[in-house]
């Protein structure tokens, strides 16, 4: 795949950015590229993941509006009706005759946020800055997906023997998709598996062949009710929501910290309330618990839970508790990250290699590394260094293009190694 066509599909998964479940124009256009490449195997839709496993869904409205979007932005009817109800990604699937079967993963949905339109930013300079007002790619997953599809396409032309499988996932960002891909039968006879990301402030050249730490995560939704009455004429005969609302806020923040390691908590999104002179009947908390590893995520969980009920009760009202998202810790097989750093000193383009880092982060493709290592096998999660202006998640953010080659070669010629040697 040459460059130019890299960078193109790059800056059109680029300006046409999805959240979860959503992503609609992007696997149509990643199956566009995919059939143009040739498999022996694709699977769209409901037959790429587990459907009953999806957490985060959005609403039916909410889905029409961006199916309709995706539509007449051009994405393929054909496949389109494939995704309808939020049924988004693929995976394809490479047989090269007798050989291990080797995973990579790729993430490939964006965020809600506004995307920069300063003359600096690149993709505005450039014109290729969202077209989806509100959303952007603020953290490289039309990168990654550009880099899914260029390693699919090296393999297809290599003298690779064995099975590739990529996994083309939704919902990253709200920890939404990592479960319903890992639980779908694809992965089962996954015997190596490779996650990457771009960025991770490391720069253009470096490549960080195992990256650990994750902070297992679970976003919870908190929706109080109470009783609405008039504030200045009957304000005992309500039950606020929003005094409960807040008191559960003050008191997450104040559960115990583990001496086992690392814990947060965080009330991101609250609200509630409908008029200054109504007692408020509703109010609600997005919030989210993080852990150094699953055991203490699921502490601060229980805990946070404990802390929402106890604030309802208090008051006088009832919380509806939901987990909107959620993914465990997960840590790199030396194995793979042996074969990656040493196959990454030996490429054009690299310039330093570091073999681990700590992402101190949550990322849901824990979910597939840790399915591969129950069933025996062995996983890592590879970061490829771009130079990036903004933060991740910031407006500004955006990515070296430079280092997308890197990245295709990088795995493209580990995956090639890691069937080759299948290192144990």
């Amino acid at each position: 795949m040459s460059v130019d066509h890299l960078i193109e599909i790059r800056r059109d998964l680029h300006r046409h950015p999805e959240p979860a479940w959503r992503e609609f124009y992007t696997t149509c256009r990643i199956v566009e590229e995919i059939e143009r490449i040739g498999v022996t195997d694709l699977y769209v839709g409901r037959d790429a993941i587990d459907a009953d496993e999806r957490m985060a869904v959005p609403d039916s409205s909410e889905l029409v509006e961006w199916f309709n979007q995706a539509r007449e932005a051009g994405a393929k009817e054909d496949v389109l009706d494939r995704l309808d109800g939020g049924y988004t990604g693929c995976v394809a699937v490479v047989e090269r005759g007798e050989g291990p079967t080797i995973g990579l993963r790729v993430d490939i949905d964006g965020l809600l946020r506004e995307e920069s339109r300063a003359d600096e930013h690149a993709p505005a300079a450039g014109g290729f800055r969202s077209e989806n007002e509100g959303a952007m790619h603020a953290c490289g997953h039309d990168a990654h997906a550009t880099i899914g599809l260029g390693v699919l396409e090296a393999i297809t032309e290599s003298d690779f023997q064995g099975t590739l499988k990529v996994f083309f996932q939704p919902g990253e960002e709200m920890i939404a998709g990592g479960k319903a891909m890992a639980k779908s039968p694809h992965l089962a006879d996954v015997e190596y598996l490779l996650a990457l990301h771009i960025g991770l402030d490391h720069p253009t050249g470096e490549i960080v062949a195992g990256i650990d730490d994750f902070l297992a995560v679970s976003h919870l939704h908190a929706e109080f009710s109470g009783e609405p009455a008039h504030a200045g004429a009957e304000p005992d005969a309500g039950e606020n929501a929003v005094q409960a609302m807040a008191a559960a806020i003050q008191n997450l923040y104040a559960i115990p910290r583990h001496k086992d390691g690392a814990t947060r908590v965080n009330a991101g999104q609250v609200g509630g309330g409908t008029a200054s002179n109504i007692v408020p009947e509703h109010a609600y908390i997005e919030g989210e618990v993080r852990g150094q590893t699953t055991e203490l995520m699921e502490y601060m969980r229980e805990r946070a839970e404990r802390v929402l009920q106890g604030a309802a009760e208090m008051h006088g009202c009832t919380v509806d508790v939901e987990t909107k998202g959620e993914a465990p810790s997960a840590r790199s097989d030396q194995q793979l990250v042996d074969v990656v750093s040493s196959v990454a000193r030996t490429r054009p383009g690299v310039e330093s290699v570091l073999e681990r880092d700590s992402l101190g982060g949550s990322e849901d493709a824990t979910y597939l590394m840790r399915e591969v290592q129950k069933n025996g096998g062995y996983a890592t999660y590879v970061g490829i260094g771009t130079d990036h202006p903004g933060g991740h998640h910031t407006a500004t953010f955006d990515v070296d293009e430079a280092s997308i080659g890197i990245g295709i070669d990088v795995v493209g010629r580990a995956i090639e190694e890691i069937a080759a040697t299948q290192p144990e």
